[in-house]
C-alpha cells in the first residue's frame, strides 16, 4: 500500500500543542532598538503621512467629481485603510482613528449608498484627517481632537451602517 499523500491529526487523539515561551518574544534591547529606529526616521514618517494625506484628498476630489460613485469610494476606503494602519506609526493616533471613522461610514453597501446620497459625513472625515495633521492635533487627548473624533463617531453611529 502507497504511502497517503497527507497525514490526518486528530487534535482529540493528540492532545493540545503547548508553547512554552520562557522569556519575551522581543526583549527589552530590541523594543528600544525598534524605538530607535522609528525616532530617527521621524521627519521621513511625516513626509509619508503627508503623502497619504495628499494621496487621500486626491481620491475625495475624484469622488466629488463622480458624485461618490461607489467605485469612487472604493479608491477613498482603500487610502483612509491604509491611514488607519499606519497613523498611530506615523505619529498620530487621532489620524487613526478618524481613518477607523471613515472606513466604518464607507465600507458596507449601505455606507456607500448614504455616502453617494449625502458625502458631507465622509467629506467631514477627511477634512478633520487633514486639519489633525496640519494643526499637529495627534491624539484624542486634546480637547479638540476629542470632540471631532467623538462628532464625527456619532455621526456614522446614528446611520447604523457601519458592521458591529
Amino acid at each position: 500500500m502507497a504511502k497517503p499523500k497527507v497525514e490526518l491529526i486528530n487534535p482529540r487523539d493528540t492532545g493540545l500543542r503547548t508553547f512554552e515561551l520562557k522569556k519575551p518574544i522581543f526583549d527589552a534591547g530590541a523594543v528600544a532598538r525598534a524605538d530607535q529606529a522609528l525616532e530617527s526616521m521621524g521627519d521621513e514618517l511625516q513626509v509619508w503621512l503627508d503623502a497619504d494625506i495628499e494621496r487621500l484628498q486626491s481620491a475625495r476630489l475624484r469622488a466629488d467629481a463622480a458624485n461618490w460613485t461607489m467605485l469612487s469610494q472604493e479608491d477613498v476606503h482603500a487610502i483612509a485603510h491604509d491611514l488607519k494602519g499606519m497613523g498611530a506609526t506615523y505619529g498620530s493616533l487621532l489620524a487613526t482613528q478618524i481613518a477607523a471613522s471613515l472606513c466604518r461610514l464607507i465600507e458596507t453597501d449601505a455606507g456607500k449608498a448614504l455616502a453617494q446620497r449625502d458625502p458631507a459625513l465622509a467629506r467631514a472625515h477627511i477634512d478633520a484627517i487633514r486639519a489633525s495633521v496640519r494643526d499637529d492635533i495627534r491624539s484624542a487627548e486634546h480637547p479638540i481632537g476629542r470632540a471631532v473624533l467623538r462628532a464625527l463617531e456619532i455621526g456614522v453611529a446614528d446611520l447604523g451602517v457601519a458592521p458591529h
